[in-house]
């Protein structure tokens, strides 16, 4: 069940990390997803490339956001195709920390390198492949191939999974997930400063990885034990941000909040027009979101899941207080410049950000 435009089947390498490794375990561990037969499969994604064509309008009427049509190559992709996507992607973003370390440490021995890549390909793949059968949809706005603005992929397995686990309207589901992610390509496309701002926040957490792997163990495993047992809503990345990374991290929170949250607005707000069971949907939605399960509810602390679902709740909050106050034009105002997006703690206090910006 997959677009034959999506990722290329192949990655890149790196002495560090054994990325074709981390594919295989990843998606072994995905699975194949909902059982479909070859007629339904294409059904499912053709209608997911038209849900992202009829997105558009939509998301640009209500939100007043204006981005060329077709400047992100939207993917319809399987379990796998995800997974590799953003093996490609990690890749990319973690170059200059693998440069760093090489520069400071110098060249591992071959049996250095054979072993820790594989060590560190099975543990990214054990990640990606929990993620894999979860993520329904995502825009990766640091593609570029082909002069692409970024580009939108759609994982058609998952969005039929839990499709048939709500039980809800399958075109009207369809939908409904590509409005919020047309949203996110829409923000991107249509805010062109948008991909080089995050970009940049990225590098400066990059700047300030600590390359002493000693340090970063004692201080990494000192805290574990805290997330594990509860006493901490940290994830693991909090366990290896120093000081000057967590300071990055919450204008990286901010945005995303921002961001997310917009994204449900929307979804719910165009909804109505065209989603008959907009509301049904968002609340079985809304329940699923919580998770299942103690293991489940420990990886997705570990991993940042809960962390994610707040930037959802968090974001819409501040969002619908925005728009109530000074209305949609007066909202699109964080979309200016950089100085206009909110912070992580003005995502609380929205009075604070009407403040700051429209005074």
């Amino acid at each position: 069940m997959t677009d034959p435009r999506g990722p290329s089947s192949t990655g890149p390498n790196s002495a560090m990390i054994d990325w074709d490794l981390a594919v295989r375990v990843g998606s072994r561990l995905a699975g194949d997803g909902p059982v479909v037969s070859r007629s339904e499969a294409a059904d499912v994604v053709a209608e997911l490339r038209a849900g992202a064509e009829q997105s558009t309008p939509l998301v640009r009427e209500f939100t007043g956001l204006v981005a060329e049509a077709r400047t992100a190559p939207v993917l319809v992709v399987d379990r796998k195709g995800w997974i590799q996507a953003n093996a490609d992607g990690f890749a990319t973003i973690i170059a200059p920390i693998v440069e760093k370390l090489q520069d400071k440490k110098g060249p591992p021995s071959a049996l250095t390198e054979a072993i820790g890549s594989r060590v560190t390909g099975v543990e990214l793949g054990l990640m990606l492949g929990f993620l894999g059968n979860k993520v329904l949809g995502q825009f990766d706005p640091f593609y570029a191939g082909a002069g692409a603005a970024g580009r939108l992929l759609l994982v058609a397995p998952n969005i039929v999974h839990v499709e048939r686990e709500l039980d809800v309207h399958e075109r009207d589901f369809r939908l409904w997930v590509c409005l919020h992610e047309e949203t996110h390509r829409v923000q991107f496309t249509a805010v062109p400063w948008m991909t080089d701002h995050l970009h940049g926040l990225m590098g400066q957490i990059v700047d300030a990885v600590e390359t002493d792997p000693g340090v970063v163990l004692s201080d990494g495993l000192s805290r574990i034990g805290e997330i594990l047992s509860g006493k901490s809503s940290g994830s693991l990345m909090d366990l290896f941000s120093t000081p000057e990374q967590k300071r990055v991290i919450d204008q990286v929170t901010g945005v995303m909040s921002l961001l997310e949250g917009h994204a449900d607005v929307v979804m719910d707000g165009v909804g109505p027009e065209v989603i008959p069971s907009v509301e049904h949907i968002r609340a079985r939605f809304t329940e699923r979101r919580k998770g299942i399960g103690s293991l489940d509810k420990l990886l997705r602390r570990l991993l940042g899941l809960d962390q994610k679902m707040a930037q959802y709740r968090d974001g819409a909050v501040y969002v619908r207080a925005v728009i109530d106050a000074v209305g949609m034009d007066g909202f699109n105002a964080v979309f200016a410049e950089p100085a206009n997006l909110p912070t992580k703690s003005e995502i609380h206090a929205p009075d604070a950000w009407l403040k700051r910006v429209h005074g």
